[in-house]
């Protein structure tokens, strides 16, 4: 029988594992995930609660259903790092007087490459007294207060402190109030979740280099541990071009951008951004040409945009005479039923022993070499290979293969190693809100791939999201571990590319349902580009980099003649 009660004084919690956690009403929820803590792969960060993110000072008023976000997973991993430069930016207010800190890039092994302006650089004195001023607030476990707060008091705020990014970036914001963290009077915007306090903060370490420092943090697969730092030197030069590209446009941040594309200037962001592209692409064409490179090997991972930057050297290539001949690596897979299966059981088409490398590298060697060569061809339908086109290189004819695995050493023969110039592509590094709030290119990455499934395959947000985390473990496993391996690093992240895609991604990830997985990392995105202006997509050149996701490219269709 239905009747009319009042609420009881307890709530009960449903976690994944069929338990139930039952507790006074209005308990914090990270109260609830403390008495069974031991349970989970790692530390609890933050909470799923009834589909939406909330962090561990939420308080469970109503019977709820909850997943905890440990930091082994993406969006904890994400908020434990974001907690780490919170404390960092802090503890740099409480040990100097003077300076600008500025949270730059990430470097593969885990961390953040930081600079500080505005005062001589960190000396290791300095550093270590940082990290002993984070560790003695990370012992003390001092809480992070968070409060939603009037933007206009935030303004007040940063233009007490000086500084004009975040001011820039809140003249554009559309909401009128702002989430802001604080600790011992310093406060800031952080966007996105926090964890409770310090004590939550137990992981990091620092290193000098570069004229900077890299506040290290742990990996998703090893949570509570530090790896060793590698060394990176391609990979920072390739961060230091891209600052130096940001220095011409005159734009440090979005809100330079927003301001930017207020003032009617979308047209000469777009065409000076295309033309430090097309200048880089020259100047490795030209690299190509004077080493006398007999095999080009083009690399990186989705959505990197290597399509049109393959296209466009060849162009560059083409107008100094030469003509690579274009051999496709997905011939070479061999017969399905002898395709290595992945730990799941499925067949893994992205191991490197996919490919009959035996045969490839008789084909590379014949060719090379001036002897003719039927290539294979792969036949889809049927998983199976057969017989292609016959062969022979005009003499000193170079060849051209992109895939996954170009940086990797097994790839080709040994013999003609040296004479193989490796160019590795992607977006590895993009404009951040503020000196504090990076972008992380991943995202870069996965909102031009769902602008192109949408329009090339009909594929709607979700499926592309829920598709994401498999194709980001076998970039982990095929392509980052070798990128150190290319001669050049081409970044093929532009400074307008979330303005432009914007528009259109927009509608599609407010496609997802809410009680669908991929609404938590939707509703992300979402907010993280209601931060940014639109601009008007016409205004993009047709051999854009962006093209190949926007659509209308002019090199869509392009090909190398092979006559």
């Amino acid at each position: 029988m239905i009747h009319i009660t009042q609420p009881t004084p307890t709530v009960q919690l449903h976690l994944p594992s069929g338990k139930t956690l039952t507790g006074p009403r209005g308990t914090k929820v990270g109260e609830f995930l403390a008495q069974v803590k031991d349970e989970f792969s790692a530390p609890v960060v933050a909470a799923v609660i009834n589909n939406e993110i909330h962090e561990l000072t939420y308080p469970i008023r109503i019977e709820s259903n909850c997943i905890p976000i440990t930091m082994d997973g993406a969006d904890g991993a994400r908020i434990y790092r974001r907690s780490l430069v919170f404390l960092l930016e802090v503890a740099f207010s409480q040990s100097f007087d003077q300076g600008c800190l500025i949270i730059d890039h990430s470097v593969s092994s885990g961390g953040f490459y930081c600079e500080v302006k505005e005062r001589d650089p960190l000396s290791q004195k300095d550093l270590d007294a940082l990290e002993k001023q984070m560790q003695k607030l990370v012992v003390e476990d001092r809480a992070f207060d968070r409060r939603e707060a009037p933007v206009q008091e935030a303004v007040g705020y940063f233009t007490n402190r000086g500084h004009e990014d975040k001011l820039r970036l809140l003249k554009h914001r559309r909401k009128e109030y702002l989430t802001l963290y604080s600790l011992d009077g310093y406060m800031d915007y952080m966007h996105g979740y926090m964890v409770p306090s310090t004590g939550y903060l137990k992981w990091f370490a620092f290193k000098k280099v570069n004229g900077g420092f890299i506040l290290q943090y742990p990996r998703r697969h090893a949570p509570t541990k530090l790896e060793p730092l590698g060394d990176y030197p391609k990979l920072i030069r390739a961060f230091r071009q891209y600052g130096d590209w940001l220095e011409t446009l005159r734009i440090d941040s979005v809100g330079v951008l927003n301001d930017a594309i207020a003032s009617g200037r979308a047209d000469e962001i777009i065409l000076v951004s295309e033309a430090l592209h097309e200048q880089h692409i020259a100047d490795i064409a030209q690299q190509i040409a004077e080493r006398k490179s007999r095999i080009i090997l083009i690399a990186g991972p989705s959505s990197s945009g290597k399509t049109t930057s393959s296209r466009r050297l060849a162009i560059q290539l083409l107008a100094r005479g030469i003509s690579p001949y274009p051999l496709e690596l997905d011939n070479y897979f061999i017969d399905r039923d002898q395709t290595p299966l992945d730990e799941n059981g499925a067949h893994d088409f992205e191991a490197l022993e996919a490919l009959n490398l035996n045969r490839l590298a008789g084909d590379i060697e014949k060719l090379l070499s001036g002897e003719e060569v039927q290539l294979p061809r792969y036949n889809f339908k049927t998983g199976r290979s057969e017989e292609g086109d016959v062969i022979r290189l005009r003499d000193g004819q170079p060849l051209i293969l992109e895939g996954i695995h170009g940086m990797n050493p097994r790839l080709i023969p040994d013999r003609w190693s040296d004479s193989a110039f490796r160019l590795y592509v992607s977006a590895l590094t993009q404009l951040n809100l503020d000196r504090h709030n990076r972008v992380s290119t991943t995202d870069t990455r996965l909102i031009r791939r769902m602008v192109r499934d949408a329009r090339e395959r009909g594929y709607p947000a979700q499926a592309t999201i829920s598709r994401w985390e498999s194709v980001r473990r076998g970039e982990k496993r095929h392509i980052f571990p070798y990128q150190e391996n290319a001669d050049v690093m081409f970044n093929s992240a532009l400074v307008y590319e979330l303005s432009a895609l914007k528009p259109l991604v927009e509608p599609l990830l407010r496609q997802v349902p809410h009680n669908a997985p991929e609404y938590i990392e939707a509703r992300r995105l979402l907010a993280f580009l209601d931060w940014f202006l639109p601009l008007d997509a016409n205004l993009i050149p047709m051999n854009s980099i962006v093209r190949e996701f926007l659509g209308d490219s002019s090199l869509k269709d392009f090909k190398i003649w092979r006559g």
